[in-house]
């Protein structure tokens, strides 16, 4: 990504402006990957059915909310940092690189299982981002996406909590 464009305002942030411009572009990645993710959970919510509808309804809800926290969060440090925050559907659509939510699935342990595969590899993007930002020098952002990460984990074993109840073991 090229600096001018990354950077659109100028800061008294004592972060240098080349490590700020290396950053952003990981934390446009995350923030189209945490929107996307929001949108799938919202897919399971909406069309869930099965014999626990009522308990992964809501925690298909309380995952989403605390997953549009996490996009707003993401959103603040792109700003904090001198960029924009694009959050547009389109934007998203084309750079997530969550697996894609399987049309018309409504059975609950397809959903389950998509949602899984969802949730997983956010996961994997944020502690890359991790590593990427630490390794860049932001501390800041690392510790953003450390705290995104435990929580993402913690929604990966609520969900595979109930599908591990619906598999053969």
């Amino acid at each position: 990504m090229n600096r001018r464009r990354a950077m659109t305002y100028a800061s008294r942030l004592d972060l240098d402006t080349a490590l700020r411009a290396a950053v952003l572009p990981i934390l446009q990645s995350r923030l189209s990957d945490t929107l996307d993710l929001q949108a799938q959970v919202k897919q399971a919510h909406w069309n869930l059915r099965g014999p626990a509808f009522i308990a992964l309804h809501d925690l298909f809800d309380r995952i989403a909310a605390d997953i549009a926290l996490a996009a707003d969060d993401t959103a603040e440090r792109i700003v904090a940092l001198g960029g924009y925050a694009d959050g547009r559907p389109f934007r998203t659509a084309r750079d997530t690189s969550l697996p894609g939510w399987p049309e018309r699935v409504q059975a609950q342990g397809a959903v389950l299982d998509a949602l899984a595969a969802s949730i997983s590899a956010h996961g994997r993007g944020l502690r890359d981002a991790i590593d990427s930002t630490t390794q860049i020098g932001d501390a800041g952002t690392a510790d953003l996406f450390t705290g995104q990460s435990r929580q993402t984990d913690k929604q990966l074993w609520l969900v595979e909590a109930h599908l591990s109840g619906m598999k053969a073991e």
